[in-house]
Formats: C-alpha cells, structure tokens, sequence
C-alpha cells in the first residue's frame, strides 16, 4: 500500500521544475492500479504539491458524477481558486436540482474558497436549462471576498451567454454592488460568445448602475 512518502518519491522524480502535464501523467498511473489515496487527505491544504494528485486521483476513480459530488461535499479541501475551479468538470453531469441543494449551502459558507465553489461548479451545461435560472440567480448575494465576487462574475457572463435578456433585466433588479455587477459586465464584454450588440446593451448599463449602486 502506497503512503505519503512513496507519492513524494515519485514527484521527486519528476524532471526539474515540472508541470501539471507531468503530474497528471502521475495520476493516470495511479488510478490505473485503482489507488485509495485517502492517506492524502491530512497533507492537500498544508503541502500542495499533493492536492491535485489526492483530488482527481480519488476523482477520476469514480464513476457516477453524483457519487463524485458526494466525495467533493466531504472534501471542501480547497486553498486557492486554481485548486477550486479544477473540480468542475468532475460534476457537470450531476442533475441541476441536487446541484443546487448543494450550492445553496457552499454560498453561505465561512470558507471564501467553498463560496467560490458554489458558483463556479455551475460553469458548464448545468447553466444552460431556462427552467432553472431563477433558482440559480437566487444563489448571488453581496459578497465582500475578491475570489468570490470574480467567481459569481464569471457565472453570470455565462449565463448572459445562453439567457442574454433574461440577464440583462435581472441586472438593474439585483441587490448586487456595482462592485459585482461591474466585474460581471466587464467579462460579458470580454467574451467571444457574446453577440456585440448584447454587450453594448450590457455596457449601456454599466454608468446607469454605477450611479443607482452610489459608487
């Protein structure tokens, strides 16, 4: 059985100044010989070098996308937003309505990073059902976190993607600081899958909110 040392061992011997290329080459191996790396789990927050190893090497041996959601809800081991943000494709497939019984929970968290969590696990198809989007716009409230408002702004430039109307009425009604609201803008105007004449309708808003919102 495989222990802490035996997986530092094998990052040491890694060519000099190694990339994740390198360290996913690591993973497939392991989870080829259907690894339990759970020994991981006391070190991911103090010593980085194991925290994608434990993740998508536990990750990528689950089958059932809800199954890997559960694993994700017991292991909020998250210390940065890269570390965060990487977990998204492993529940792209879970059903939008346990989703949300999960996100409802992850935004109101202590944890900025968790936070972040609740709003970018929807960064995929599970932001694309109309029947959903008010319960989805239910999960954005004022948040003070650098990392959290960036991660609620990139959420809602993905929903302007596919609801570009919807969003734009939603904007004005929403309790969010112009603090948000701006950073959100400013990624609608930077994406490439968003018609132009969408984002000069967003960009209009830009001065009209920043004067409502006071800043």
């Amino acid at each position: 059985m495989l222990n802490k040392q035996d997986i530092q061992a094998q990052l040491d011997a890694l060519p000099e100044n190694y990339k994740t290329a390198d360290v996913d080459r690591l993973i497939r191996a392991l989870v080829k010989e259907k690894q339990d790396l759970s020994f991981l789990r006391p070190y991911v927050l103090r010593e980085q070098q194991f925290h994608r190893i434990y993740f998508h090497g536990s990750l990528k041996q689950i089958k059932d996308a809800h199954e890997r959601l559960r694993w994700l809800d017991k292991n909020l081991l998250f210390s940065d937003w890269w570390h965060t943000d990487e977990n998204i494709d492993f529940v792209k497939d879970v059903d939008i309505e346990t989703a949300l019984s999960f996100a409802r929970r992850y935004v109101r968290d202590e944890d900025p990073f968790i936070r972040r969590w609740g709003y970018v696990m929807f960064i995929s198809k599970l932001c694309r059902d109309p029947a959903h989007l008010d319960e989805l716009l239910a999960l954005f409230h004022n948040d003070d976190a650098y990392y959290v408002q960036m991660a609620q702004a990139w959420l809602i430039a993905e929903l302007a993607v596919f609801f570009p109307e919807e969003i734009a009425l939603w904007l004005p009604q929403s309790n969010l600081r112009y603090e948000i609201i701006g950073k959100a803008i400013q990624k609608i105007c930077d994406s490439f899958r968003i018609d132009p004449a969408h984002k000069a309708r967003f960009k209009a808003l830009r001065p009209v909110m920043k004067a409502v919102k006071g800043e």
